[in-house]
């Protein structure tokens, strides 16, 4: 096994040697701009790592990995362009420094490239990766519209959320899994039980990341914190807060959510108020526990050495940035 610098190492590699210049620029420039403002790259990170622990070569897992991270790519330039957002990773996104139409177009390219990839597989595996990804893909893009269509709804029910959570992230932390032990030619039951284990820690990914944006440091968080607050997003704080609130904590939390003022400081102070007091706060890091905890029951299972077992509970502990 290899440490996660070293499968971050190995596809920067890989992914500079699929470069090549390629007319038209408009059309493949954006592709390699998006892709080279790098990241942490954990999805093909835990491709490999899985392929790994199921005892493959890491090498023969790098094509599906790169399909993973370029589908995620051209997700996130969409995304960008639905957000109106200007900057992704510290950089101006891919349809401000060129046009909405060239993102719409070069984020299409991305989403066959990422099929090609699939390519370099013999028949049987070629037609398992590809079933996997056309149901994420799908599930992904079903997400992303159930997180607009929550916008404006105010009946919005924690098991709708959760569920939106799974598709728009957690499904492609665990197919990048089931990948990798698909390559390895693993039992079904393992790649089922990987594929468990990275959807319930994507979940938990997620739930963290709801409550970091409004409880999270601002010098390691990455993005602003309160962000979800200002933009009135009905995260699992926000729909636990209202689960829990007294009438008078629900009364102000509906206001705060149906206003934009200019200097956002006193809402994001009133609302995170609310949260902390109405129990949502405690209730939303209880499950973030939960959920991961699941992730490693689901370890017990798999038949693997134990020591991969705890390496896999390790990298779960990290990617939750706490020892639980």
């Amino acid at each position: 096994m290899h440490s996660i610098n070293q499968y971050q190492e190995f596809i920067a590699n890989y992914l500079e040697s699929q470069y090549e210049t390629k007319e038209p620029k408009n059309l493949y420039e954006p592709i390699h701009y998006i892709l080279g403002l790098g990241g942490k790259r954990m999805r093909p990170v835990l491709t490999l790592m899985s392929a790994e622990v199921f005892d493959a070569d890491y090498k023969k897992a790098l094509p599906a990995a790169l399909a993973v991270e370029v589908f995620h790519n051209f997700s996130l330039i969409h995304d960008d362009i639905m957000d109106d957002a200007p900057l992704r990773r510290g950089n101006v996104t891919v349809h401000e420094k060129w046009d909405i139409n060239t993102g719409i177009l070069s984020g299409d390219a991305m989403l066959i490239l990422a099929y090609q990839y699939f390519e370099k597989y013999d028949p049987a595996i070629f037609r398992e990766l590809a079933k996997l990804f056309s149901k994420t893909a799908l599930e992904v893009c079903e997400g992303q519209q159930w997180d607009v269509d929550f916008e404006t709804r105010t009946d919005v029910s924690i098991p709708e959320y959760l569920k939106m959570i799974q598709y728009k992230t957690a499904v492609l932390v665990a197919a990048a899994m089931k990948m990798g032990a698909i390559i390895a030619e693993t039992s079904e039951e393992n790649a089922n039980l990987i594929y468990d284990f990275g959807l319930n820690l994507g979940l938990a990914f997620q739930l963290q990341d709801d409550y970091l944006d409004a409880f999270g440091n601002p010098e390691t968080f990455g993005k602003q914190v309160g962000g979800d607050i200002i933009e009135n997003k009905k995260t699992y704080l926000y729909l636990k807060a209202l689960e829990f609130a007294n009438n008078d904590q629900a009364e102000k939390l509906v206001h705060l959510f149906s206003i934009h003022p200019n200097d956002s400081s006193d809402k994001i102070a009133a609302v995170k108020e609310i949260f902390v007091a109405s129990g949502a706060a405690q209730e939303t890091k209880n499950a973030i526990q939960d959920f991961t905890f699941k992730a490693f029951d689901t370890l017990q299972n798999i038949s693997i050495d134990n020591d991969k077992k705890e390496m896999l509970r390790t990298f779960g502990e990290n990617l939750m940035g706490r020892k639980v």
